[in-house]
């Protein structure tokens, strides 16, 4: 790990970590930057406490690690187009994210990483999940990395087995009025074991929202392949888990983690702002 003058606080064994006493908002020098952009490598995703950004300045944050882009399905805020609102009222009990993901692997160059910026949460509950894919294909058994390196799998927005068209749009419609519906689902295939591009690590990069079966073979084939995949990605040995509160930010690696956005708060309000980094084609 390279040595760095910020205050990095690990949260977990497996990845992710606080880095304290930053301001991103003060307008931070580019060394700095390059040091935040070395932690988010080695932890595959961080966590800023007590942040005040308006969307313009979170935009600009984001700019020192990517280009911000458009996220398919969700309309930006007004005057904001790489901005998002993720909200949950008190009155909604299905929530958007709330099962096990990468972002955007449907698409040809699903996105390099995502920012979220916490400007309310409940009193308890609405905690996120992250799981580094790193780990879960380093522990995978030889046979089972010869048989997957190679491979491709065809990923859909449709999310088929968590329910198809009919339980995207139950989360899309948690959004209120800032949905925007596809005609036709969004389908991409991409290598099941992704190297990534800057630190040359293997990672799975499948997942049980969106990967629906391996190139060239039928969903009923891939079916009990991908589901031992999906249940040994989510080993606690795999894991972090951030508690939020107002003001905090998380950035991951959508390159080599997933999430999943407990929802446990029924009753509460949650909401967010979110930056999506556009990506590359996985190899």
């Amino acid at each position: 790990m390279a040595k760095t003058s910020l205050d990095i606080k690990p949260l977990a064994g497996a990845l992710g970590a606080e880095i304290l006493g930053v301001d991103l908002a003060a307008g931070l020098s580019d060394h700095v930057y390059d040091e935040i952009h070395q932690a988010f490598l080695d932890h595959l995703v961080i966590f800023f406490r007590d942040q005040t950004l308006n969307p313009a300045q979170f935009t600009e944050v984001a700019k020192h690690f990517g280009t911000p882009g458009a996220y398919p399905f969700i309309e930006s805020i007004e005057g904001h187009p790489e901005v998002i609102e993720i909200l949950k009222t008190e009155d909604d009990t299905i929530y958007f994210g709330c099962h096990w993901h990468t972002d955007t692997t449907y698409m040809e160059k699903p996105s390099l990483g995502t920012m979220l910026y916490a400007l309310e949460t409940p009193e308890s509950g609405g905690d996120t999940l992250f799981a580094n894919m790193y780990k879960a294909y380093e522990a995978l058994s030889g046979g089972m990395k010869n048989m997957l390196d190679g491979l491709h799998a065809v990923n859909s927005s449709e999310q088929k087995d968590l329910g198809g068209r009919a339980q995207k749009m139950a989360e899309l419609n948690a959004l209120k009025d800032t949905y925007v519906e596809e005609s036709e689902p969004l389908e991409a295939v991409h290598p099941v074991v992704r190297t990534h591009p800057e630190t040359k690590k293997k990672s799975l990069y499948v997942n049980g929202s969106h990967t629906v079966n391996f190139a060239g073979m039928s969903e009923a084939e891939s079916k009990p392949i991908l589901q031992h995949l999906f249940e040994h990605m989510k080993k606690p040995e795999f894991q972090c888990r951030f508690r939020w509160a107002p003001g905090s930010i998380a950035f991951w690696d959508n390159r080599c983690t997933q999430h999943l956005a407990i929802n446990d708060y029924n009753g509460q309000r949650r909401r967010m702002h979110r930056i999506t980094l556009e990506g590359d084609r996985p190899v």
